[in-house]
């Protein structure tokens, strides 16, 4: 079997927030929304019906906890969760908070802009209000 690693595109667009038991958890670069990625750390997945039955259980505790965590921080109108893979194939699962006039409301966020990156010291505070949110989740 062999070892899991993080999708490059992924490493490149996303900040790491902490690693959960099962969930690599990961703010996307872009200071648009509030948005986190779930990356399962299991080598070859490209779709959640391939998690066994625990992982299945485990990654929904923690895709549970971070769409709390980031709507009682973020006070959005709406969280989109969505697993795409059509860029990306490697398994992960967005968490974004919307907001009613956001610059792509109503419609999608992929493609609407090019990514506004944060800045870093305002990244690091968003990463710092969120991970006592969600460090239950660490193994």
């Amino acid at each position: 079997m062999s070892a899991y690693t993080l999708d490059p595109r992924l490493a490149a667009d996303t900040l790491p927030v902490i690693d959960a038991a099962l969930c690599s958890i990961r703010l996307m670069n872009d200071a648009r929304y509030p948005w986190l990625v779930l990356i399962p750390r299991r080598p070859g997945l490209r779709e959640l019906y391939e998690l066994e039955a625990p992982d299945l259980a485990q990654f929904w505790r923690e895709s549970t906890t971070v769409s709390r965590a980031l709507m009682q921080h973020a006070q959005g109108h709406k969280l989109n969760v969505a697993a795409l893979g059509n860029v990306v194939a490697q398994l992960h699962v967005h968490h974004v908070v919307r907001f009613a006039g956001d610059d792509a409301w109503p419609g999608p966020v992929w493609g609407k802009h090019p990514p506004r990156p944060y800045a870093p010291e305002v990244a690091q505070q968003l990463i710092a209000a969120l991970q006592p949110r969600v460090q239950t989740l660490q193994p």
